[in-house]
């Protein structure tokens, strides 16, 4: 037996349905077939796809990467059937996932536009460290955004192999403070660590997931008085404007988001901020895929 597109069909639909009973009901087959249908599967591929609870339906970790796979392949599928059957074009699905970047909005934007097809479904995931591994780990995401320092570089590096992730650098940046315009610091050509102590610093929650090596911000570790944590980029610049707050990252951020409001100062520290992409080891970027990473390397070359 040889794993069929309907099989891969079937356990995508019961997946994004959470259940069997709804999933027969959008297929138009019986309950016990699709049962059925599903059980042959993991046995052939020796993996259990899902679990079975009295809340319905659960994927496994063995399932969430096998089903990555399966909309790889029915990605494809669908490609070559509107290419060379002329089927109906079909709707094109794109996802990436993210820490708190701007530019990679940016360079989402440029990919929506270039696309320009009547039906697509794309998705922008601005999350944790640890999600971004586990989507594109998962192939939930073609593509994931992550930053390297000198203090987390090694963990992560060890994290990647693990998964069967492949890190490439996009740029190199040098750690600049963000901060509102009105700011006493914002005036300065460059600012000292201690100087910030007394200020507000803003971070990116991670969550369950909170280790220092998964922080967005370098110099994680060191002790603060004041300290927020934030979940979204519109929240920290707020917290910018309105408490004097201050963040430190790559210094790209685009003045025509927030006007002369808010600025960056290079900070005087012995550090580096390594952006790159992740991505899958056993998967070849899709043309969607290529477009969004060129219009990134074009974004961050502009703003460098």
């Amino acid at each position: 037996m040889r794993i069929t597109l309907q099989q891969l069909r079937y356990a995508i639909e019961v997946a994004e349905k959470g259940s069997i009973s709804e999933a027969a009901k959008s297929l138009f087959i019986s309950q016990p077939s699709l049962s059925n249908a599903i059980k042959e599967l993991e046995t052939e591929i020796k993996t259990t796809i899902f679990t079975r609870t009295n809340k319905g339906i659960l994927v496994t970790n063995e399932g969430a990467e096998f089903l990555g796979y399966a909309r790889q392949v029915l990605q494809q599928t669908n490609l070559l059937e509107e290419k060379y059957l002329n089927e109906k074009t079909v709707k094109q699905k794109f996802s990436v996932s993210t820490q708190h970047y701007t530019f990679a909005a940016n360079a989402f934007v440029d990919l929506v536009k270039e696309f320009g097809a009547e039906e697509y479904e794309f998705t922008i995931n601005e999350t944790k460290t640890w999600e971004i591994i586990e989507d594109v780990k998962n192939l939930h995401s073609e593509i994931g955004i992550i930053y390297l320092s000198n203090y987390n570089e090694a963990v992560l590096h060890k994290i990647f192999e693990e998964n069967n992730l492949i890190f490439t650098e996009l740029f190199v940046a040098k750690p600049h403070v963000f901060l509102y315009s009105r700011h006493p610091l914002a005036t300065q050509k460059s600012i000292r660590i201690e100087e910030l102590d007394q200020y507000p610093c803003l971070s990116f929650s991670q969550g369950q997931y909170n280790s220092f090596y998964f922080a967005e911000e370098i110099l994680s570790t060191r002790t603060v008085k004041k300290s927020i944590k934030v979940s979204d980029r519109a929240a920290i610049v707020n917290f910018m404007i309105g408490l004097n707050g201050y963040t430190i990252s790559t210094g790209l951020f685009p003045k025509y988001l927030h006007g002369d409001d808010i600025v960056s100062v290079p900070l005087e520290v012995e550090e580096k901020i390594q952006v790159g992409t992740i991505v899958h080891k056993d998967m070849i970027l899709s043309r969607l895929g290529e477009i969004y990473l060129e219009a990134l390397k074009k974004i961050a070359s502009d703003l460098l």
